[in-house]
């Protein structure tokens, strides 16, 4: 029962995870990279400051769409290895992050004669790094269906059943040693 609870568990914990990331890596785009912020800074009073939010939430979530789209294969061939092999390791899942928000930015760019949506590579890491990281803690700390077969030596040492205490028995008679002349 505890196997089908975990199976269970993994089926809901990854995509949730997977969104989160993505939805942390297009905040960092937006407010990093495209400035989001900028647009709420019209002078009270006038209409600029509604047309600003309403562009703000369309362009977040045609980013959101487009990261979902063009990530989402680059970082399940890492999210599949984690889960197979059971890794868990922080360092695993930011740098699959930030792979997959390099080759997605490098797909999103329409072709040389379209104009780039990242310009700053700086963005798209620290986008791709947010996102691995948030995926992290929500589903890749506990990654794999089963838990890992080698594991730290302190891990494998309690997993070694004690030495056996000699008893009594064990211990050989004492031998009797001729005297010394």
């Amino acid at each position: 029962m505890d196997n089908l609870t975990r199976l269970l568990l993994r089926f809901v914990l990854v995509p949730l995870g997977y969104l989160a990331g993505v939805i942390a890596g297009a905040a960092v785009m937006l407010v990093g990279e495209w400035r989001i912020g900028s647009l709420f800074e019209a002078p009270e009073g006038s209409e600029a400051a509604g047309l600003g939010i309403l562009v703000a939430i369309v362009v977040a979530g045609t980013v959101v769409t487009l990261l979902l789209l063009f990530m989402w294969m680059v970082a399940t061939i890492g999210i599949l290895f984690s889960e197979a092999f059971a890794v868990r390791s922080w360092m695993f899942h930011a740098a699959n992050g930030v792979v997959s928000a390099l080759v997605g930015a490098q797909l999103v760019n329409g072709g040389p004669d379209a104009p780039p949506v990242t310009g700053d590579p700086f963005y798209t890491v620290a986008a791709g790094l947010a996102a691995g990281l948030v995926y992290w803690l929500v589903a890749g700390s506990s990654a794999g269906f089963f838990k890992p077969i080698l594991g730290s030596p302190a891990e494998r040492a309690a997993r070694l059943p004690p030495p056996p205490a000699p008893s009594r028995t064990d211990v050989p008679p004492p031998t009797s040693l001729p005297p010394r002349q």
